[in-house]
């Protein structure tokens, strides 16, 4: 990858800030930097704003109490990247600021519609971490892996999505085996203009990352499971391993000494002795990477020892162990902002730096980590119906994976402005009947218009985008003018109001018609929604200190 060379701290401060959206900050390719890997044009640094917005230095405020401030992080998951950025960025802003690689945030055509707020007006955040399998570079390269993909289109080899409660109070990881089969959308590279079309249902998730960047992996996520995406954070092989290297390492665990290596000579080489271990540099890597050794040796049981890692790393920053010195925190904020890649949304430190204030209202206890719900289809695995839903749903809504909410039924008001007759509603319907292990039923979106039109709504017209996936059918609107009509139509279907939603991501009254309605002339009625996480969803609590790795017995020493 080319990376722009970051200009001196004053020239970057006279620009004017850009604008966040959805076009790659593209690269002069005659100030690109000689030697670096991957292919030209793929996305630059990002320059510091103006300067006061945060920097540090020349505050007169005392080392010590800035040490403290920076050392008082709280964690989740997602600190295992932002949490040191931020911290030493207060440090260095500027210089960090052009360490910082930017792309594209969604490269699909259609986004998942933004979540409602919640009655004090907030809104969840939803972040997608993405693990790149590139050996673009002499030192992924080094890092072993196999010589074939040397050059190759990177993977997207480990995918997390984490989600944010909109009042803070807790946090959700959902997890995706990197060999799941699904359908990857249409997606446009913006530095050469390929557009890569739509793949049938059993492509492999992780080929979503050589389709265009990152963004075709945010497009992904959000085209199987409908949750709105915010932001995407993605660090390479390299990257793993410079940070764990700059924390001093990670206490991990396992129930007997494991070499992970066949005869065959596969395997990540990770050998540990029954217990705890505190791992860092390639060691580091190596766990993350491991299989062979690991349970049945599937993909899944890397993803579980995955989990346990974040957490401990999570445990490991809250501690402050291994941060004792302002040089210490110097390098993991340079390791971090050079391994990082991040949306526009996420591209300055002062950024990372608010997202990470936001990150540290919850504790680990409050922290669920998951792993897509599945069942296997030959040596590959496929979302499992229902339960892989019901996980979606669940952050869809809002909803804690711990079960500890503390929710109070919405109370149900009706507009005060009065709808207008029917035949002069004008209303889109469009078709979300697709679901993440069943395609869309084809032509429901004008079926049910044509049925719309018949019962009065005149002006009822299908939407011709393409299928959603929507698990309950739902009136959409834009503005409180038309909150009046959006109710007569939910009553007429026989929904609640809780069905009617006003959002930006609609021009009109629409009205998308969900897995619940897949037939007939009115969607099922719902039964009381049952909010507890699947067991296949395989929970672990972010506040978990003794868990081993189970390791299995023909890979033990």
């Amino acid at each position: 990858m080319v990376k722009a060379k970051a200009g001196t701290a004053q020239e970057q401060a006279d620009k004017p800030d850009a604008r966040p959206g959805t076009t790659r900050d593209h690269v002069d390719k005659a100030q690109a930097a000689p030697g670096e890997g991957g292919r030209a044009g793929k996305g630059g640094r990002a320059g510091p704003p103006s300067e006061g917005g945060g920097g540090g230095g020349g505050d007169g405020k005392p080392q010590r109490r800035r040490k403290r401030r920076i050392l008082r992080w709280s964690a989740t998951v997602l600190s295992v990247l932002i949490l040191g950025t931020a911290a030493a960025g207060y440090l260095y802003y500027q210089h960090l600021n052009g360490n910082l690689e930017t792309d594209d945030l969604n490269l699909g055509e259609h986004r998942a519609p933004e979540p409602t707020p919640n009655s004090a007006g907030q809104t969840p955040l939803n972040i997608l971490l993405i693990g790149s399998d590139a050996r673009d570079s002499k030192e992924n390269r080094k890092l072993g892996g196999a010589k074939d993909t040397f050059g190759g289109p990177p993977l997207a080899d480990v995918q997390m999505l984490l989600h944010l409660s909109a009042d803070r109070s807790n946090m959700s990881v959902i997890s995706m085996p990197r060999d799941t089969l699904l359908t990857i959308p249409k997606c446009t590279d913006p530095d050469d203009g390929k557009v890569y079309k739509e793949t049938g249902p059993r492509m492999m998730t992780n080929e979503s990352l050589g389709r265009g960047g990152p963004g075709c992996t945010v497009a992904t996520w959000e085209k199987l499971t409908n949750i709105h995406i915010n932001h995407f954070m993605m660090v390479d092989f390299a990257g793993v391993v410079s940070m764990a290297d700059a924390i001093g390492g990670v206490p991990v665990c396992v129930d007997k000494n494991i070499h992970s290596r066949t005869s065959a000579g596969k395997g990540s080489g990770l050998k540990l002795e029954k217990g705890t271990t505190k791992i860092k540099g390639e060691q580091a890597l190596q766990w993350l990477r491991t299989r062979y050794g690991f349970e049945d040796g599937s993909d899944i049981a890397r993803a579980k020892a995955q989990h346990m890692y974040m957490n401990s790393l999570v445990r490991t920053l809250r501690e402050n162990t291994g941060l004792t010195s302002p040089n210490q925190l110097r390098k993991l904020a340079e390791n971090a902002t050079r391994a990082l890649k991040v949306d526009p949304g996420l591209g300055t430190v002062m950024k990372l730096y608010g997202l990470g204030n936001e990150l540290k209202k919850v504790s680990p206890e409050r922290t669920t980590m998951t792993t897509m719900p599945f069942e296997y289809s030959g040596s590959r695995v496929v979302p499992k119906p229902g339960d892989a839903e019901q996980l979606f749903r669940l952050v869809r809504d809002d909803i804690a994976l711990d079960g500890k909410d503390e929710r109070k039924p919405a109370k149900e008001k009706l507009s005060d402005d009065p709808a207008a007759p029917d035949d002069r509603i004008a209303l889109q319907v469009r078709n979300g009947t697709r679901t993440a292990t069943e395609p869309p039923v084809s032509r429901r979106a004008s079926d049910v218009a044509e049925l719309l039109a018949e019962k009065g709504f005149k002006q009822a017209a299908p939407d011709p985008a393409s299928a959603l996936t929507e698990a309950r059918t739902v009136v959409r609107y834009p503005s409180l003018e038309l909150e009046g009509d959006a109710q007569r139509v939910a009553k007429f279907l026989g929904l609640p109001l809780s069905a009617v939603k006003k959002s930006t991501d609609v021009s009109g009254i629409t009205l998308v018609v969900g897995s619940d309605w897949r037939e007939g002339s009115k969607p099922k009625k719902a039964k009381k929604a049952d909010d507890r996480t699947p067991e296949s969803a395989d929970a672990l609590n972010g506040s978990e200190s003794k868990a081993c790795m189970k390791v299995d017995p023909n890979f033990t020493w």
